[in-house]
């Protein structure tokens, strides 16, 4: 039976793996969680905000008991937890009786004589896809029997509508190499503003995590827009969704570096490359990418969203008022009530931003929840400063990078450090990776 601290202490820790993982990749997600002790990885699943990655690698190499408290955990809200009990909404469906008749007029037979061959499936997701996924899910609720291998060959050669392509992730077994196939391949060209609405879904039903998504998506354009999502009044991405799919994207940039000829070349190549993002990036470091046709129209998305996923220079912070601001980041306040108060207010007079509370915050672990500084909410996507949590996100993914690398062994150091540490964090990161006591209190 754990005492009290013990008890404490399991749950502090998994409070600060929980937010140092949203900036992880995979493998050192997979890893931290395996080292954890099982009261820990229990209060883990249990308890905290889980980014959507991490719910989905551990329910992918977790145990049966690490599924079930994610299940009940409350804070993991917008995915049906793939092998659990989902929103209703996500269930199979009956298709409406005036449907029927135009099947059966498209077929030639009547749809509910026999399943439906792949082929007969393909044809009608095809044609009653470009609306969305609700005819394309009354399609799948009829018997049918659908071959992957042949579906996403019929996919490769000639590209199934979103609509359809998003039914599929909802209401099919697929498998995932299936689901990273059909992402592959471009959306079909009629579907304008709903190209997004697969690769969202796809992360949110857990099939894929940001970094998988990163790797598979193509052309490479709908990657850099996925990473900075305008809102919509469609399905879009959450805040948190829209911060780890971010992460991803700045991951997949890091070989660019913050040298300007190489951004522009991305730049001038993007909008025209078929492939992935990797690839891309690839090409443009090793300068081994053919001359763009200039048959691709400029995108002002396009710019926008590499302008802020791009490095940019720290402002100068000559201003008094400023300098006063950032200070008091490091003076704890009386209550968290007040904390939060006057944090809010430094943002809302533009005197701090997200990079400048990542930057300059105690305790590091405090820096790193944002609700600590803006304020818990009942919700992860009410907050109503997402620039400053994105920056926040962004600069963190930028110090941990540079700081631990890929390396398993030094985000567990930083994770096992973290909960006691009282000072910034990085000053947490620059004792970890120079060794020696990494304590900050007396």
């Amino acid at each position: 039976m754990p005492t009290a601290e013990q008890d404490r202490t399991s749950r502090r820790l998994a409070w600060c793996v929980a937010h140092l993982l949203r900036h992880a990749p995979d493998h050192v997600v997979i890893d931290t969680t395996r080292r954890l002790d099982r009261p820990t990885l229990k209060y883990l699943c249990r308890d905290e905000w889980l980014a959507a990655s991490t719910v989905t690698l551990l329910l992918r190499h977790g145990t049966e008991a690490d599924r079930g408290y994610i299940a009940r955990n409350p804070r993991v809200v917008g995915r049906p937890l793939p092998g659990l009990p989902g929103p209703a909404r996500y269930a199979r469906r009956r298709t409406p009786p005036e449907l029927l008749p135009v099947l059966h007029a498209e077929l030639g037979r009547d749809p509910e004589a026999e399943p439906l061959t792949t082929a007969e499936l393909t044809a009608l997701l095809r044609r009653h896809g470009r609306r969305g996924p609700r005819v394309p899910l009354d399609v799948l609720a009829l018997p049918h029997t659908a071959d992957p291998a042949l579906l996403l060959a019929e996919h490769t050669r000639r590209p199934l509508p979103a609509g359809s392509v998003e039914a599929l992730l909802l209401a099919a077994d697929l498998p995932r190499e299936t689901v990273r196939g059909l992402l592959a391949t471009a959306a079909a060209p009629a579907d304008g503003r709903t190209w997004h609405r697969p690769a969202v879904r796809a992360v949110r039903m857990g099939r894929l995590t940001h970094e998988e998504l990163v790797a598979h998506v193509a052309p490479a354009r709908h990657t850099l827009l996925l990473g900075h999502l305008p809102e919509r009044r469609s399905l879009r991405w959450t805040l948190p969704e829209q911060a780890g799919m971010q992460t991803a994207v700045m991951r997949a940039l890091r070989p660019l570096g913050d040298d300007p000829r190489l951004w522009a070349e991305l730049l001038r190549h993007a909008p025209g490359h078929p492939g992935s993002l990797p690839a891309l990036v690839a090409g443009v470091v090793e300068g081994t990418l053919p001359r763009p046709d200039g048959a691709a129209e400029p995108d002002p998305g396009l710019a926008r969203a590499v302008r802020r996923l791009a490095p940019t220079a720290a402002e100068p912070s000559g201003d008094v008022e400023r300098e006063l601001a950032l200070a008091s980041l490091a003076v704890p306040m009386e209550s968290v009530e007040e904390d939060i108060r006057w944090v809010r207010d430094c943002l809302d007079r533009g005197l701090i931003t997200g990079v400048d509370v990542i930057r300059h915050k105690l305790p590091a672990c405090w820096a790193l929840d944002e609700d600590q500084w803006l304020g818990d909410v009942d919700h992860p996507d009410r907050h109503d400063h997402p620039d400053a949590v994105l920056a926040a996100h962004a600069e963190a993914y930028r110090l941990l990078t540079v700081a631990l690398g890929e390396d398993p062994e030094a985000w567990w150091r930083t994770a096992r450090t973290l909960p006691d540490f009282a000072g910034t964090l990085p000053h947490l990161l620059l004792r970890v990776t120079e060794g020696g006591s990494v304590s900050g209190r007396p």
